[in-house]
């Protein structure tokens, strides 16, 4: 399926005008790093530099929101999601929870 759907940070899409309002949506990702993750960041900490192992959790748990948001998008019938933002938190011992919210919208050109 191509991907008909808008998604945006800002809150207009310019030459795009909004028909309907159709709420606010979300979509989430939790993520654990699993022993080994928590092992190579263990690691990385001690000696400093770059964290990658978390990193690429978090970017893995972002992309799964996304989807999630989209997925939810479609669902409800729009063709745009504007004003997204993220949150992301850890929970428990190394579980990670990123949302990624937005306004759901139907436009037109």
């Amino acid at each position: 399926m191509g991907d008909d759907l808008i998604l945006a940070t800002m809150p207009n899409i310019p030459k795009y005008e909004v028909e309907e309002v159709l709420g606010v949506i979300y979509g989430s990702s939790t993520r654990t790093r699993g022993m080994g993750g928590r092992f190579v960041s263990g690691i990385q900490a001690i000696t400093g530099g770059k964290g990658t192992a978390y990193a690429n959790e978090i970017e893995k748990a972002r992309k799964e929101a996304i989807e999630d948001l989209k997925k939810e998008a479609r669902n409800l019938g729009a063709n745009g999601v504007l004003a997204i933002d993220f949150e992301t938190a850890e929970i428990l011992e190394g579980f990670i929870l990123v949302t990624a919210y937005g306004t759901d919208v139907k436009f037109k050109r």
